[in-house]
């Protein structure tokens, strides 16, 4: 069966939000793999003058690729893109959805600079790579004009009610320490989520930037295990 795997980056980001998930799913399958750049997100463009249902319109588009060569699709969204993977997974047959830190409720960019400040000024003495990641990051989001801030909280509350229409097999998580989003965003996700087969899964010491914490390892296990990867194959 030929497997597809679309991953949706967040607001203000770009692919490297998912970058660790990408090469572990990479490194141990064969699937057809899609990380779209999101409209006005490449460090060459802007994001002002940009209108929400373009982010929308750039994912929808991969996807109707993926489901076109692939008898199975997975959907993978960060962030604001987890609500757009949620939204799409209720228009098109979706294996498998995975959602991480994802903004159901509104997030603060302000917050997530001065959040990932801290975190790159902590990994500057251990990681420099992962430093110019969050360095890139804070530069990328303290440039967002405001009239993307507000197409950012339309998205949300444009996509919030499509929760209660997703069915697909969904495994949410979400970082203990996430100081942009409340608990409840990712309770909320899993409430309103109708399919049977749904967990929900906090990392105590992770926040916004799920992917590059702490628990990188255990968020790639739970990931792997959901998708059913053989982890054997990257060893």
């Amino acid at each position: 069966m030929t497997t597809g795997c679309l991953f949706i980056h967040g607001f203000g980001g770009a692919p490297y939000e998912l970058e660790p998930l990408y090469h572990k799913i990479k490194e141990s399958t064969e699937w057809k793999l899609k990380v779209p750049i999101l409209p006005g997100h490449n460090e060459n463009e802007s994001l002002k003058g940009r209108e929400y249902m373009e982010w929308v319109d750039k994912a929808e588009e991969d996807l109707k690729e993926l489901t076109k060569e692939c008898e199975a699709v997975y959907l993978i969204g960060y962030s604001m893109g987890g609500v757009i993977a949620a939204y799409l997974a209720t228009k098109y047959k979706v294996e498998k959805l995975i959602l991480l830190s994802t903004s159901a409720h509104y997030l603060d960019p302000a917050q997530l600079v001065e959040d990932l400040w801290k975190m790159a000024k902590d990994g500057i003495r251990g990681n420099l790579r992962e430093n110019d990641l969050f360095q890139r990051y804070i530069r990328r989001m303290g440039s967002a004009p405001m009239s993307a801030s507000l197409e950012f909280r339309k998205l949300v509350d444009e996509l919030r009610p499509f929760f209660q229409e997703v069915k697909s097999p969904a495994l949410i998580i979400q970082g203990g320490e996430d100081g942009l989003l409340p608990p409840k965003s990712a309770r909320f996700i899993y409430d309103s989520i109708q399919s049977t087969d749904k967990t929900l899964h906090f990392l105590p010491q992770s926040k916004h930037m799920i992917c590059h914490g702490p628990e990188q390892t255990d968020l790639l296990n739970l990931v792997c295990d959901f998708l059913e990867v053989d982890r054997t194959l990257s060893s």
